[in-house]
């Protein structure tokens, strides 16, 4: 059973990760802070930074890149959904596609 968040991007308790998904302590803050679908949304928001922006993954700088707009998703100034959103299943018309584009 999963274990549950009160998830920083959406809001809502929802499950969590299963584990962390990333090493050190901005693994362990997304761990203990973001939900699975808030998760599902960063997979589709880096997919769309790695093609606009033609990123290597093997690069480092590449990857310092992404760890950077990951943390913004979740835990930056405009990381919380727009009010009076709600994610799919909680009752309201979110979308996991409602990820903000940068």
């Amino acid at each position: 059973m999963a274990h549950m968040v009160k998830c920083v991007k959406l809001g809502y308790e929802l499950p969590g990760l299963d584990y962390q998904p990333y090493p050190g302590e901005l693994g362990k803050r997304v761990y203990e802070n973001v939900s699975q679908e808030a998760w599902e949304m960063w997979m589709q928001q880096s997919v769309i930074l790695i093609n606009h922006y033609g990123l290597s993954l093997a690069d480092p700088q590449a990857q310092d890149f992404l760890k950077q707009q990951m943390e913004e998703f979740f835990f930056g100034d405009q990381a919380a959904m727009p009010e009076g959103w709600t994610p799919v299943g909680a009752g309201g018309k979110g979308s996991p596609m409602a990820a903000p584009r940068k």
